[in-house]
């Protein structure tokens, strides 16, 4: 009840009714105010006008002192009749008056809240647009038509700062893929240096030592521009969606990853149900693995679990995976979707450095959040109470009559 009054009183629309209905009682009650006192004093002219008449007959027949005692007791009862006669009839005037004005009233607010409804549907429809932008992407503008007003002005300068963050974000995303790339011919050169110079049968020792932690360097180098090129192509929506199940990529990225999960002492539990979407194969497939890999790096050395699984529900598909570990407080949960963002409580103290128990470049969650943003879903992380996070995906279901490649 209290978050309907609040609902109630937070509306522009309602307000606005309010004032219009306010401003036009407060003009009908002052009208009818002036016009009682104005149709007042006009009877009270009449009324004395009439009762001068009456006073100034001639009493003819009024000879003795007794007519003439029973015509002034006349005059007074007519002066008297006068007098009721006016207060009736501001009376019926007052209670006709009021009962017009409820009920034109009543009219008034209902006109108002048309009235308020179609001058506010600009600002629905800006606010609308910005849903959409905020859900999607900056692609999308208001180009409000009608009159050239402040509605108007608000909604140009909207597209204008729309235009403006579309040309910063994609300035952004250019400048990280171009890096990227420009990164990783650098890096692919060093790796094939030093796996060359560590077949080499005449390296020492010291110096294998140190090609080994060097290539495991460049790994991680390689891992993090791999994550920022993926991060920089699933912050825009996908433009080409086919048919998918989350359930097969699921199920492939849960084969391919039970062998690093089986080294790390993990057991993955899977419950896989038909879970149909319209998305980019690549992207989902990295979500998936990216969900995998956190779930095996964050776990418990020994005896740790991994639950995924897949179902389709209220036309959205769900994927959830849940995994055991340390204990996450849940104000650090919406960290974990920060880029470059790691818990020192949740980092595995594993000694391998290659993926997935290594130690991670911080991208993992952020690139899950950005691909589920790109194909219109969303995603909600908490932590299990015995320990470890449970992260699920939403995504808009697909119809089932449409074609699922797997």
């Amino acid at each position: 009840m209290s978050t309907l009054r609040r609902r109630w009183r937070s509306t522009i629309r309602v307000r606005l009714t309010l004032l219009y209905a306010s401003a036009f009682f407060v003009a009908g009650a002052a009208l009818v105010v002036m016009m009682y006192f104005i149709l007042g004093e006009a009877l009270d002219r009449q009324v004395t006008a009439r009762a001068g008449v009456t006073e100034h007959l001639p009493e003819t027949s009024a000879t003795t002192p007794a007519a003439q005692q029973s015509a002034h007791e006349a005059q007074d009862a007519l002066r008297a009749q006068f007098e009721q006669d006016r207060d009736d009839t501001l009376a019926t005037m007052l209670i006709a008056s009021l009962v017009a004005l409820g009920v034109v009233g009543v009219m008034a607010v209902g006109f108002g809240w048309l009235l308020a409804g179609r001058a506010l549907q600009p600002l629905h429809q800006i606010t609308a647009t910005a849903r959409r932008v905020a859900d999607r992407s900056l692609h999308e503008r208001i180009a409000l038509d009608g009159p050239d007003d402040e509605i108007k002005d608000l909604a140009d300068t909207f597209d204008a700062m729309l235009d403006r963050l579309d040309r910063s974000f994609d300035s952004q995303r250019r400048f990280v893929a171009n890096a990227s790339h420009e990164l990783r011919t650098p890096l692919t050169i060093n790796r094939t240096l030093l796996e060359v110079a560590l077949d080499n049968p005449d390296t020492d020792e010291p110096l294998r030592h140190l090609g080994r932690q060097l290539l495991a360097v460049n790994r991680r180098h390689e891992r993090l521009i791999d994550g920022l090129l993926t991060l920089a192509s699933s912050e825009q929506a996908s433009t080409e969606h086919t048919p998918l199940d989350l359930a097969e990529i699921a199920r492939h990225v849960v084969a391919e990853s039970a062998d690093a999960a089986r080294a790390a002492h993990i057991e993955i539990r899977a419950d896989l149900r038909p879970a149909p979407v319209r998305g980019d194969p690549v992207l989902l497939e990295r979500l998936v693995q990216n969900l995998l890999d956190n779930a095996v790096r964050y776990n418990l050395q020994e005896h740790g679990t991994i639950a995924v699984t897949t179902s389709t529900e209220a036309h959205g598909a769900y994927l959830t995976v849940e995994n055991t570990g340390p204990r996450i407080r849940p104000r650090e949960v919406a960290g974990l979707f920060e880029p470059f963002r790691r818990l020192p409580s949740t980092e595995r103290l594993a000694d391998a450095t290659d993926a997935p128990t290594g130690r991670g470049a911080g991208l993992g969650l952020s690139i899950v959040r950005s691909v589920a943003h790109a194909h219109g879903g969303d995603v909600h992380a908490c932590p299990r109470d015995d320990g470890g996070l449970t992260v699920q995906v939403r995504l808009p279901a697909a119809p089932h009559s449409a074609p699922i490649h797997g």
